[in-house]
């Protein structure tokens, strides 16, 4: 969970002098094998459920209906530390696993304890105690037998932190804080070194002078900011003797004496203490941090039985989001050592243009040294967290049969490389701004070969107990086209800790200052959760499809900086070239080195995302500066020689490298890319709305082509079949959308393939009965609600499938060998298939049945004896008009589950060509519907149209619909203080309700 940072939330740059650091980072990485299609992860060394075999295009069809546990969305599951039972323990891995869910994460995140000021016994229960230890050694075992696989958070909350360190030690987060002294010329400075500006936090006792300087200043300070002459740069460390410094200022304006103190920050992890004594945030920037965090696994948690339990369980250590927090200036013991290495030069004369107070810069030299030296510190903060702390805490992971996935963002470091590193990259619903933040990481993915992605899904702020799964799909469905192939729900919450009321324990809720905390606390406490099977198989199913194949792209930005959760993405693909179906993706220089990055026919990735075009434009992060590396441009001529269509954005007659130049480095850098821009198959472009006419004269087209809506599309290939995920998404959280129906023209591997269509909420494969080919593409119609998703499958032909290109009304589905006609109004229908046309005559149709009054039982969720249990007592009442459970006496604050039921007489003449669809209008939240005592298949909650054609008959027909509420309207009136403020929702069937009639006639 990431709750961004003013100035980190920013980002960082790509790489600049470090191809071969990453050679070996990668080498060490692996590269994941893909599983079928039941793979769960792509874990390198055999880690994780995967299989090394890949799935053809059949066997995905085949097992699309029941796919298994491995491709199953998951849940953060939050514990109070380790005030866990193994009883219970083992009864919340069934639930979970009876519900259709197949990953549970324990997480102690203790957020709701915290800001009630609720105290716990943390040397019996904290985490990492022997409690905590044995409560993992049940969810262990426990997932083993039910198929549920059991991940683990690092440490305590998060950021990884450990209770065997002080913030003295080396390992701890370190911070630099600076003091500072005016000095006018010609003036003799004579006392102690300036004390640091930014007090130290509680616990950070001991600090080190790492160096004093001073600068001449240039004016008054701007916006907080205070310009430096460089040329004036004195080295005053040496000067000082038992703390105090005697310098004589030199004649004329005015001097600043720098002090420069390194000290641990004392960061704890969110919400603690979780720990007795507490734990501390480790340095995630070097090798001590990382080893403090391996010492205490090995010794306090890790003995033979746990190493076994893991090992069995191929399960991953997880990290949250790089939270690093700190009043000063994020630093490390050897940085300075470090930077001198990493960068090329000496960062003592740079010191103060990395300087921070309250996450801001406060001096600067020139635009451009200030810009490309910070470059050059984020970018080696970037390595350090990749060599010193990915890197080590995977090799660690793998050791114990395990993989590692991680939140690889929060400051300004190469997200994109990181996540080619990783076993599993994570994103995240509540801190992501829009669907380019999840591209900019699986760009990461895709290039290094890994499969998964996952997301800490459906967290919305002020949202607890109110999150209906309307929103949450239209979450869900739109971070699908965007590269996530894994949910991770936030949250599913154990039942109980120390002074909880109904309905248990919430990690988040309520949250500091009695506000209504993030997120809710899914499992059997929540009405929805009669219907969560229905939604569990539904995303297990999509997920399926998306961790399938390979992922295919057309076109790939290549960006000076990896940086995500920023919401900066590619304008002119999200304004102009998704609507009409064109995907993207990003890269960073990093990823060039990857062993998959060579070109075949024009495409970079050939057996990956096969990019067709790489676009190449200014740093949207650093003023738009045309910036590129000189190892960078001299591997971007490489592949532009092997064939690779390049189009550069912008003015490039002024390139600059990125990062501090050295002597001859622009001269180099502008001499590469001119190289660059005179091979045939590159284009530079002024201006983004030049783009399309760059891509068309190189011949490039998009895979998927329609008409400009927000249907967005993921295609993957497995084998000689295409598999297209298609959404109706949003980009953005607050984008608003409408219905999409429209035709797509997708691109097939096969010259015979044929569309089908996989539907994920029922399993059914069927064959799409309305298409048409042209060359390698076929058209296909799609009708999306906002946020709603279809996949449709280019295959091998299974027999002789009939099929139609065009119906002048009505709709048509294969039944065998034989096409039939669903109509909705009487007439002659003309159907164009096999290029001819037959006319289908459809003599009467029923007229709408409105259907206004209801009877009504709703089971009323209220508070038990004690704070896990509830009573259902049931109420019922008879509506001749439907309206929302706030609006109907004595139900103004029910939450639950009702069941609606109506009798329907349809008379004596209804025939087995008749059928209907049960048009419910709004729904508020999850459904089910059930005729003459017969389940109709799981329904779409973003669709609240039925067909239960097949389940009607003539005379009398029982209808019951079943709706599930959230838990809000009842928790306003058990904790007032806490919910009160917050809005009655409209629950229950609303309508309004009509039953559509239709007829079916076979085209003959």
């Amino acid at each position: 969970m990431s709750e961004q940072h003013a100035h980190h939330a920013q980002q960082d740059p790509s790489g600049i002098r470090r191809r071969a650091l990453f050679g070996a980072a990668a080498a060490a990485a692996g590269v994941a094998v893909l599983a079928g299609a039941p793979a769960q992860a792509a874990a390198a060394g055999g880690v994780g459920r995967t299989s090394s075999a890949r799935a053809s295009g059949a066997e995905v069809l085949a097992g699309f209906r029941r796919p298994g546990k491995r491709t199953a969305a998951g849940f953060r599951w939050w514990w109070p530390n380790g005030d866990v039972t193994a009883a219970e323990v083992a009864r919340e891995v069934d639930q979970v696993a009876a519900a259709g869910f197949g990953v549970l994460e324990v997480a102690d995140v203790t957020h709701s304890l915290a800001a009630r000021g609720i105290t716990m016994d943390l040397q019996r229960f904290g985490w990492g105690t022997a409690s905590w230890v044995a409560g993992v050694k049940a969810a262990l075992a426990q997932g083993a037998r039910r198929d549920v696989r059991i991940d683990i958070t690092i440490g305590p909350s998060w950021p990884a932190a450990v209770p065997t360190i002080t913030p003295d030690d080396d390992a701890a987060c370190t911070e630099l804080a600076h003091g500072q002294a005016q000095v006018a010329g010609g003036e003799v400075y004579d006392a102690a070194v300036p004390e640091p500006l930014v007090a130290p936090a509680g616990g950070s006792t001991v600090r080190h002078l790492e160096a004093v300087q001073a600068f001449l200043t240039v004016g008054a300070p701007v916006k907080g900011v205070q310009t430096l002459d460089p040329t004036t740069y004195v080295d005053l460390t040496d000067r000082v003797v038992d703390g105090r410094l005697t310098w004589t200022a030199p004649a004329g304006g005015t001097w600043l004496v720098l002090s420069y103190w390194r000290r641990g920050s004392a960061q704890e992890p969110e919400a603690g203490p979780h720990t007795d004594p507490r734990a501390y945030v480790v340095d995630h920037f070097s090798a001590a941090g990382s080893s403090a965090v391996i010492d205490f696994w090995n010794e306090r948690i890790l003995d033979r039985e746990m190493r076994r339990l893991l090992r069995q369980a191929g399960g991953y250590l997880f990290e949250d989001s790089l939270e690093i927090e700190s009043g000063a200036t994020i630093w490390t013991p050897l940085m300075v050592h470090e930077f001198a290495e990493r960068a090329g030069y000496d960062l003592l004369p740079y010191l103060p243009l990395v300087v921070e107070v309250k996450e801001k810069y406060v001096f600067a030299y020139d635009a451009v040294t200030t810009t490309r030296v910070r470059d050059d510190f984020n970018q080696v903060i970037s390595d350090l967290y990749r060599d010193h702390h990915l890197l080590r805490i995977q090799a660690f992971a793998r050791g114990l049969g395990m993989g590692l996935r991680v939140q690889p963002y929060g400051l300004q470091t190469d997200t994109v490389e990181h996540a080619s590193l990783l076993d599993i990259p994570e994103t995240e619903s509540l801190g992501f701004k829009n669907l380019d933040d999840y591209r900019v990481e699986a760009g990461g993915r895709d290039m290094a070969g890994h499969t998964v992605m996952s997301c800490e899904a459906i967290c919305y702020a002020g949202a607890a107990y109110q999150t209906t799964w309307d929103r949450a799909l239209q979450t869900l469905n739109s971070v699908y086209v965007a590269g996530v192939n894994m949910a991770m729900i936030h949250g599913f919450a154990y039942a109980t800790a120390p002074e909880v009321t109904w309905p248990g324990f919430a990690a988040f809720s309520p949250y500091y200052s009695n506000a209504v905390g993030y997120g809710d606390a899914w499992g059997p406490r929540t009405p929805q959760w009669r219907h969560i099977p229905d939604v569990a198989d539904y995303l297990n199913r999509t997920q399926l499809v998306l961790q399938t194949g390979t992922p295919r792209y057309d076109v790939v930005f290549l960006r000076q900086k990896g940086w995500t959760s920023t919401g900066i993405g590619a304008p002119w693909a999200t304004n102009n070239g998704i609507p009409i179906g064109w995907t993207h993706s990003f890269a960073t220089p990093a990823l060039l080195d990857l062993p998959r990055a060579r070109v075949r026919r024009g495409r970079l990735a050939p057996d990956g995302p096969a990019y067709k075009v790489m676009i190449i434009g200014p740093d949207q992060f650093r003023g738009g500066e045309c910036t590129i590396a000189e190892a960078t441009a001299q591997r971007v001529l490489e592949l532009a020689r092997d064939g690779l269509p390049v189009i550069f954005l912008g003015d490039w007659t002024t390139a600059a490298p990125v990062g501090l130049a050295q002597p001859g480095e622009t001269d180099r850098v502008r001499a590469l890319v001119t190289r660059i821009q005179a091979l045939p198959t590159t284009r530079t472009v002024a201006l983004e709305t030049d783009i399309p006419a760059a891509l068309a004269d190189l011949g490039i087209t998009p895979d998927v082509r329609h008409d400009s809506s927000t249907a967005m599309t993921m295609h993957r290939v497995v084998g000689d079949t295409d598999l297209y995920y298609v959404a109706n998404a949003k980009h953005a959280e607050n984008r608003k959308l409408v219905r999409v129906t429209q035709d797509l023209w997708l691109t097939a591997s096969r010259s015979d393939a044929v569309p089908y269509l996989l539907d994920a909420w029922t399993g059914a494969t069927s064959p799409i009965a309305l298409w048409e080919r042209q060359g390698d593409q076929i058209r296909v119609s799609v009708d999306l609600l906002p946020g709603q998703s279809s996949v449709v499958a280019l295959a091998r032909p299974h027999g002789r499938t009939p099929s139609a290109t065009a119906v002048s009304a009505g709709s048509l589905r294969v039944e065998g060998n034989a096409l039939v006609l669903r109509a909705s109004a009487a007439g002659t229908v003309s159907v164009t298939t096999g290029g001819r046309t037959r006319s289908v005559t459809i003599d009467r149709v029923r007229d709408p049945i409105a259907l206004a009054a209801w009877d009504l039982a709703v089971e009323d969720w209220q508070p038990g004896a004690s704070a896990t249990e509830t009573i259902r007592p049931v109420r019922r009442v008879h509506l001749d008009t439907l309206a929302p459970w706030s609006q109907i006496a004595g139900l103004e604050d029910v939450s639950g589950v009702g069941t609606y039921t109506v009798t329907v007489d349809l008379g004596r003449d209804w025939t087995g060509a008749d059928g209907a669809v049960l048009d419910l209008g709004e729904v508020n939240d999850t459904f089910r519907v059930r005729v003459n005592g017969r389940r109709v298949p799981p329904c779409d909650v973003l669709d609240t149209a039925v067909d239960v054609g097949d389940l009607l008959h003539a005379g009398r027909n029982l209808i019951e619909v079943e709706v599930a509420s959230t838990l809000i309207n009842r928790l306003r009136t058990v904790t007032p203080a806490v919910y009160g403020v917050v809005p009655r929702q409209a629950y229950g069937l609303v309508g309004p309700v009509r039953l559509i009639p239709y007829t079916e006639r076979t085209v003959r």
